[in-house]
């Protein structure tokens, strides 16, 4: 029977809070000392309902990627609580990291221990339990989302060919949490999620470089570059789709290259997120970079289509480390102009980071967005868990504002062994990186 509003719930309530600005902390671990584990949802809220653990002290060992409570002569980090039912106990935690979790965009339960309290019962999930990683457009005055391969509660097998939604421009009603993202999904009649890119070929389909460009007709032009997936990561063709207002698909425009091809892959299969820029001559190209601009176009749809149009650029390999001068080697991220700081912005993934692989982010800024970056400040990290392609959000926020968002995809995929973390593994989840943090000041 579901929980109503009022009904005396048999759990404790235990939130989980930032101690230097009292937000509620999403993705905080509670761990019994015999491994029961508790995740704090969207609201930083725990529902502990445990019978064996009632009205009796119990040691809870804390971990949150960055948030954490004082170790104690032992070195655990962990709190001694009571629960009681229908009592709300506080934990206070730490962040070590420059950014600050709002919380979960995708997935299953954003809100699942709150309801289990009876509190957020207006909120319903998406239909999906997890997905890969976000490309976004703004087109026809909405925020275009798609993301990669797509976990389903009914079977193993998800949706491969991207799923995707709407949102106005701006989709989040406040910029701390708890965080409650409201998208409107592509579904079919019966309510599950709809590919948007079942191109034709085997295997699944993966979408790229998706932004909107204007046509010589004066029509806005939803466009994306397609891989043909087989195995776990090889890509066997390769080309340029575009999409239908009618059929809210993403339709086959051409083929541009096949693995039996003798060349590589052309340089318009660059993969990335697009960004806009305007040159001192006054040409507007549209750059394309993972996370720095390694290739541009004239920003027209026309333009896209050429190939001959297209120009390779050189990123920077390597930027420094503002803490220590070592060399740090960008992975997979995004850049934006930034109003607020007037300078382009990146954040990204750092390859073979400490203390996680694929999980430690990096922020740095440039005059131009072709470089050279300055120095780098690590303003994220995991604990042996991977947390890759960050895509900034600079369109969800006022353009001069001293916030700026990003997402990344948690995932315990590529890191060593890791215990993927129920309801957030494989989904994304948002951040926030105050621009005038003192922490940045390195980013010169």
């Amino acid at each position: 029977m579901a929980v109503q509003a009022g009904d005396v719930s048999p759990a404790c309530r235990i939130l989980v809070i930032d101690a230097q600005n009292r937000w509620p902390v999403p993705l905080v671990q509670l761990t019994t000392t015999n491994d029961v584990r508790y995740v704090t949802d969207n609201a930083g809220v725990i529902a502990m309902d445990d019978p064996t653990l009632m009205n009796r002290p119990v040691w809870f060992h804390v971990s949150g990627h960055g948030y954490e409570v004082p170790a104690d002569g032992f070195g655990y980090r962990g709190v001694r609580l009571t629960p009681r039912p229908g009592q709300t106990l506080t934990v206070e935690v730490r962040r070590n990291n420059i950014a600050k979790r709002l919380g979960r965009l995708t997935g299953a339960g954003l809100f699942a221990e709150s309801q289990k309290l009876g509190e957020q019962l207006d909120w319903n999930d998406g239909p999906v339990v997890g997905c890969d990683s976000v490309q976004n457009a703004v087109y026809r005055g909405q925020l275009f989302w798609m993301w990669g391969d797509t976990k389903l509660a009914a079977y193993p097998l998800g949706v491969f060919h991207m799923t995707g939604g709407t949102t106005p421009l701006r989709p989040f009603d406040s910029l701390q949490p708890p965080l409650r993202p409201r998208f409107n999904y592509f579904v079919e009649p019966q309510g599950r999620p709809r590919a948007l890119a079942k191109l034709p070929g085997d295997g699944p389909t993966w979408l790229t470089g998706v932004v909107s460009l204007p046509a010589v007709d004066g029509t806005e032009k939803l466009v994306a570059c397609y891989r043909k997936i087989v195995g776990h990561l090889e890509v066997y063709e390769a080309g340029q789709c575009v999409w239908n207002d009618n059929t809210k698909q993403f339709e086959h425009l051409r083929t541009v290259w096949k693995k039996s091809d003798d060349q590589s892959q052309p340089i318009t299969m660059r993969e990335g997120h697009p960004v806009f820029w305007t040159d001192d001559a006054g040409q507007r190209w549209v750059l394309f970079g993972n996370p720095l601009p390694h290739a541009r176009v004239p920003a027209s749809f026309e333009a896209w289509q050429d190939a001959e149009q297209w120009q390779i650029l050189k990123p920077q390999r390597t930027l420094t480390s503002a803490a220590d001068g070592q060399d740090v080697v960008p992975h997979s991220g995004s850049i934006a102009w930034n109003a607020y700081r007037g300078r382009w912005v990146t954040v990204f993934m750092q390859k073979f980071g400490k203390p996680s692989a694929f999980g430690t982010l990096w922020y740095a800024e440039a005059d131009s967005p072709t470089g050279p970056w300055g120095k780098a400040v690590q303003i994220l990290s995991h604990d042996n868990y991977t947390f890759y392609n960050p895509r900034l959000h600079p369109e969800c926020t006022d353009e001069d504002s001293s916030v700026l968002l990003f997402e990344g995809t948690y995932t315990a995929e590529f890191a060593d062994h890791a215990e993927p973390t129920p309801r957030y593994n494989y989904n994304q989840i948002l951040y926030r990186l105050d621009l005038d943090d003192p922490e940045l000041g390195g980013a010169k």
